[in-house]
């Protein structure tokens, strides 16, 4: 597929089946995460994978930082099940080093770009993938089982695997309403 075509044809797709990618497509997907800015070569970024018994260990930390929350019972529900929208799931983190030149939010920034580029990497090899973020990301038991310290982030979950559907087409979208020009 065509480097333009692919962004410009970008569409999540959220059925997703095994398999998940591998070996050297996985990796691919990893290196892709790696190319993105990098203000002061500060390699701003972790990648957790979690896929097999990873998935049921990612839906136990979400549960518990539910239940610990005070969470409704639907809710804690759907938590124990959203890993398991897909084969593999990559939680993007901004390892977030102090830098004077460097603040906080463009090493979270850089993480963001690695989702992008990482879902681009899947997309060119056949697979697919979608991008989940929302509050559980930002809970504190979430960042303990994680490792967060400081202004460390969770950017978002990667779902990654073969998609179990054709994607909608994109839709088209006047570009003079979102550019001006100085």
């Amino acid at each position: 597929m065509d480097a333009l075509e692919l962004l410009l044809n970008r569409r999540s797709i959220a059925k997703l089946s095994e398999p998940a990618p591998e070996g050297v497509v996985l990796e691919n997907i990893i290196r892709a995460g790696l190319r993105a800015p990098d203000h002061a070569n500060l390699t701003p970024w972790r990648f957790v994978i979690s896929q097999s018994e990873g998935l049921q260990k990612l839906a136990n930390i979400l549960v518990d930082a539910a239940k610990k929350a005070g969470a409704e019972e639907a809710v804690v529900e759907k938590l124990s099940k959203a890993p398991f929208r897909a084969p593999m799931v990559i939680t993007v983190i901004a390892k977030v080093t102090e830098h004077e030149k460097v603040p906080a939010i463009e090493q979270h920034l850089s993480a963001g770009c690695a989702v992008q580029a990482m879902q681009m990497a899947a997309v060119a090899q056949g697979f697919q993938g979608f991008w989940r973020s929302g509050k559980w990301m930002f809970d504190e038991n979430v960042r303990q089982a994680f490792g967060l310290e400081g202004e460390d982030e969770i950017v978002g979950f990667l779902y990654l695997g073969t998609p179990g559907c054709t994607p909608m087409k994109v839709p088209e979208r006047d570009i003079s309403k979102f550019v001006e020009y100085l």
